[in-house]
């Protein structure tokens, strides 16, 4: 497993993570051991960057992720939580509170949790627009100084606010979503990231399913699955965004390697201060992700891809209009 380095002052991590979400909520059903063991087998691969929320099952992802880690070597590991997230008891998203206050009382119920003494990466989920990115960054930055978190990441946010986050404090990464469907950073936030030396981990990097060359256009999702809500899977948007991935699947197999596998290593090719997370469930799903990482993409095979999914080619957004409402990122 290769490795790098988030932004210019964060942490050593492998050059691909594993997202934890899907374990415990938003997919639907998920097993539980198995993605105990789908976590041991990533670890087993020299995969050191794990992505959790505290509001992944309303805190039920980091008691999987406590559980997955319990006998190994905590120094070993980067456990990169997000925050802020508000949820009702029926799971309903209620917005987010990014308050110093709010902040170290989310980090305290986090640490508890993960049965851990300090968070390696820890950031807001999506930018509060009642509170000052500034405040909510200088808590975390308290945070660190009392030995609590290592290093300030953000999530899903715009360039503008890039800058006054960066000018509080160091920023080792920004999560946001990155796919062959989803470039919108390339305008404005991912040149300003590396204008800055912040990083990157990329989500959604399989667009939710849709770019693993395994979806079916006739699958049903499971009660609970929020991608029943998602524009690109919606009639109409679906079939054209398939066909997409059949194109892709064209230079898949020239390559020796699956739609999945092209798709991360993708992401992984426009720089190397991207790291893609991938949001396995199951071995299967990692192993076949983790081939990713032995596949090198020529200038020929970026021209093909290129051609096959170009930019702006996905129908629909990336989220439904209640969520796009949160992200700062999309301003």
């Amino acid at each position: 497993m290769r490795t790098t380095t988030l932004g210019s002052t964060g942490p050593t991590v492998s050059a691909l993570g594993l997202g934890l979400m899907g374990m415990s909520d938003l997919y639907g059903p998920a097993d539980r051991d198995e993605s105990v063991a789908t976590v041991h087998a990533a670890l087993d691969a020299g995969v050191t960057l794990l992505d959790t929320g505290d509001f992944y099952g309303m805190g039920a992802n980091e008691l999987l992720l406590r559980d997955a880690l319990r006998g190994r070597d905590r120094d070993d590991v980067v456990v990169s939580v997000k925050f802020g997230g508000l949820r009702g008891p029926d799971g309903a998203w209620l917005g987010y509170d990014t308050r110093p206050v709010a902040v170290k009382n989310f980090a305290a119920y986090s640490l508890r949790r993960l049965g851990t003494d300090h968070i390696d990466v820890y950031r807001p989920a999506r930018l509060d627009p009642a509170v000052p990115i500034e405040e909510t960054v200088g808590a975390i930055a308290e945070l660190i100084q009392a030995g609590y978190v290592r290093h300030v990441g953000l999530s899903e946010v715009g360039a503008e606010t890039l800058r006054r986050a960066a000018a509080v404090h160091p920023i080792a990464d920004l999560q946001i979503e990155y796919s062959l469907l989803s470039r919108g950073i390339e305008a404005q936030v991912l040149p300003t990231a590396r204008e800055l030396g912040i990083g990157v981990t990329a989500y959604g990097v399989l667009s939710r399913g849709l770019l693993s060359g395994h979806w079916r256009p006739d699958r049903e999702l499971a009660a609970g699955d929020f991608r029943a809500t998602g524009p690109r899977f919606q009639s109409g948007n679906l079939e054209h965004n398939l066909a997409l991935v059949e194109a892709l699947r064209g230079v898949a197999e020239q390559n020796g390697a699956t739609v999945a596998q092209v798709a991360i290593a993708w992401v992984a090719a426009q720089g190397p201060d991207i790291v893609p997370l991938v949001g396995a469930r199951t071995r299967a799903r990692l192993t076949e992700s983790l081939g990713a990482i032995g596949l090198t993409l020529g200038a020929d095979d970026l021209a093909r891809i290129e051609r096959a999914v170009p930019a702006g080619a996905a129908a629909g957004n990336r989220y439904a209009d209640y969520a796009y409402a949160h992200l700062d990122s999309e301003r």
